[in-house]
């Protein structure tokens, strides 16, 4: 169970297979449904040296529970809404008093 107020469910989405073309594909095989997660979406703007005009970026931060199996580049779908987002990193606090919550760093693929 995720310290974070949860927000939503996920379903955890992992494996990959290769068509026709010998392409590698995601596939949409859950490994684990249901789990609670707190997950916002937020926008940055974002200016570099080379190119001075500001852009708009999305990006979404979910906590989830420090148990769950979930790796980089397995997707999650939001069983609230059905958006589906790739996993760019999961990090962690050190905490010796208790188990914190996994953040997942995320991509918003639909």
């Amino acid at each position: 169970m995720p310290i974070a107020l949860a927000t939503t469910l996920l379903t955890i989405l992992r494996g990959t297979t290769t068509d026709a073309y010998g392409d590698e594909q995601d596939t949409n095989t859950p490994i684990a449904t249901g789990i609670p997660a707190s997950l916002t979406e937020q926008t940055r703007r974002v200016t570099t040296r080379d190119d001075p005009t500001p852009r708009i970026v999305r990006y979404a931060v979910a906590r989830v529970g420090a148990g769950v199996d979930i790796t980089d580049q397995d997707r999650v779908k939001d069983e609230r809404t059905g958006a589906v987002y790739i996993v760019d990193a999961v990090s962690s606090m050190a905490n010796p008093a208790a188990a914190p919550d996994l953040r997942l760093d995320l991509r918003r693929t639909t």
